[in-house]
């Protein structure tokens, strides 16, 4: 049996050509790879690896070289094999959809955290995931927050197909949607929900117009309505995000926001300049003090803050005044 049908010479092959190619994680995605071929797990393969036990002569082989001859020009793996994980989810996902990144599962930790706080002290909360893509952190903290109601809005069309493919295969109980999904456009849907809100969480675009992304599975696969805030800095989708979110919160709701790394002050200064829909020509804040919150690798990734009682921000608006 030719040593190209062992397990262990397959993926020698692939994660060599893989590590040319510049993938950052070449072994894992070459198990991965053939995991998705076999329709197994990378358990699974790395334990065949170790038996090295000669795999089927059925086209399997040509099809994993296939794959990897795709992911060496650096096709996302997760457009490769159809699913991204995300917490503890496995999302569809493929060309046209912004693919889920891990940095953001801290973004849904937050509202997750605040959601449960809510429902502890209340019995229910609702939660707003504005600009949802594939619809990760909605299923997030609807699966992981009994008691949430959450809804969900994207306007591109092939981001909401992602997202209603990932709804639908995640029934609530009743065997209804866990996820209220509208397509729509985050700066004014849901208006029948102003000022009922518990949280609003999103991963807004916000990439500036002059900071092309280096990995080419982002620059060439990640569909640029995903990625480009517009504006200078990256923040005009922001801002009219940020706005809805006054408009949404109840007083002391919580809103979270994902931004690049570089936008900490400028994040922190849009939220910080957001007036009060419902002052009524006074010159109020909608939110109390703008906090940064970091990444698991200490980057800071995003902007939270509290939604203003209709007044002025005092003294009592501490940035840390909000959930950890």
């Amino acid at each position: 049996m030719p040593d190209g049908l062992r397990p262990s010479a397959l993926l020698r092959g692939a994660a060599d050509r893989l590590a040319s190619a510049g993938v950052p994680s070449p072994r894992v995605d070459a198990e991965l790879l053939l995991a998705h071929v076999l329709g197994t797990s990378r358990g699974e393969v790395r334990r065949l690896a170790l038996l090295d036990a000669p795999l089927p002569d059925d086209g399997l082989p040509a099809a994993f070289t296939a794959l990897v001859a795709r992911r060496e020009a650096r096709e996302p793996l997760q457009h490769l094999t159809g699913v991204a994980a995300f917490r503890h989810l496995e999302l569809a996902v493929g060309p046209g959809a912004f693919v889920p990144r891990p940095e953001t599962e801290e973004v849904a930790q937050v509202a997750i955290d605040e959601a449960l706080r809510v429902v502890a002290e209340r019995g229910t909360a609702v939660v707003v995931d504005l600009c949802t893509g594939t619809g990760a952190i909605a299923l997030a903290v609807a699966t992981e927050v009994p008691g949430a109601r959450v809804h969900a809005v994207e306007l591109d069309e092939s981001a909401h197909a992602w997202a209603r493919r990932n709804v639908e295969a995640l029934p609530g109980d009743d065997g209804g949607p866990v996820v209220r999904l509208v397509r729509g456009d985050a700066r004014t849907a849901l208006r029948e929900l102003d000022g009922t809100v518990d949280v609003v969480v999103s991963n807004p675009p916000y990439v500036p117009p002059d900071a092309v992304p280096r990995d080419p599975e982002v620059a060439e696969h990640d569909p640029a309505v995903a990625l480009y805030g517009l504006g200078l800095d990256g923040l005009e989708v922001p801002r009219g995000v940020t706005a809805a979110a006054a408009r949404l919160l109840r007083p002391g709701g919580l809103y979270v926001m994902e931004h690049a790394e570089v936008q900490d002050a400028a994040a922190r200064a849009m939220v910080d300049d957001t007036p009060d829909p419902g002052a009524a020509g006074r010159h109020l804040r909608a939110f109390g003090a703008a906090a940064t919150r970091t990444d698991l690798t200490g980057r800071p990734r995003m902007v939270v803050a509290r939604r203003a009682a209709h007044r002025p921000a005092a003294a009592e608006d501490d940035p840390r005044d909000v959930t950890d």
